[in-house]
């Protein structure tokens, strides 16, 4: 973590491989590791967006739950992967276009069915222990927005796990957690003086240390942004969107 490390976007043959579409065509492919592990991971990713839709068409906590396992599950259908593989755009609105259809196919059979044979992707229990459950929707706005809200909430809390992650790793903890919600024009808080005072560190050591936290967290959401688009070229656009989301206020 000494050197802000430069993010470069890969050769537009390797794009597609990197992307949340290929993970659903790899889990297909086969019940590998990797390809499991990966898909896991999408799940962690849009879990709360497709939650919070759900639960705000009008579903009880625990029919949403099972609705959103088996919408995974449908996720990687063949005959459903069949129609993905022409799909262009971004993948979160495909995501939510699918679940309304999904919904809409839902709505004709019986609450009290057991969905998902039996099978899982993730566990619920797995996702409330890492914080993947975020408040539930506010009832004024319609299900489109809860959902756009809930996935750039995710997509910016996993890139700050990631940012942790990597602190944490270089023995930074603590320090990190310090300066991550600091803001030095506040009354009562510390000055960066007194903050690395505290860690053994110069005034200037300090702010160059929150320059990288800074940096690093950008090119970590446009990793985190790069991996829902087809192309390179749509990923600022995305990143604009995921801002403009967040500073609508929702509460």
């Amino acid at each position: 973590m000494n050197a802000v490390i430069q993010m470069a976007c890969p050769p537009k043959a390797q794009w597609f491989a990197s992307t949340h579409w290929s993970v659903v065509l790899a889990a297909k492919e086969g019940d590998t590791d990797t390809a499991r592990e990966a898909m896991e991971r999408l799940c962690r990713a849009y879990w709360p967006p497709l939650y919070a839709f759900i639960r705000r068409e009008g579903y009880g906590e625990a029919e949403a739950q099972d609705l959103t396992q088996e919408f995974f599950l449908r996720l990687i259908d063949r005959d459903f992967l069949q129609r993905l593989r022409h799909q262009q755009g971004k993948f979160r609105s495909f995501l939510l276009t699918f679940l309304k259809n999904f919904l809409m196919e839902q709505r004709g059979r019986a609450s009290a069915q057991k969905r998902g044979g039996g099978k899982t992707i993730i566990s619920l229990e797995q996702l409330q222990e890492e914080g993947s459950f975020l408040h539930e929707p506010v009832d004024h706005f319609p299900p489109d927005q809860v959902f756009e809200r809930r996935w750039a909430q995710t997509i910016f809390q996993v890139a700050l796990n990631r940012l942790r992650a990597e602190f944490v790793s270089a023995g930074k903890a603590e320090l990190y957690d310090v300066l991550k919600d600091h803001q030095p024009r506040e009354a009562g808080a510390p000055s960066y003086t007194e903050i690395g005072a505290r860690f053994g560190m110069t005034e200037a050591a300090v702010k160059s240390f929150v320059q990288r936290m800074r940096v690093r967290h950008r090119e970590i959401l446009r990793e985190e942004i790069a991996n829902t688009v087809m192309r390179p070229d749509e990923i600022d656009e995305e990143i604009r969107h995921l801002r403009e989301v967040l500073s609508a206020g929702m509460d």
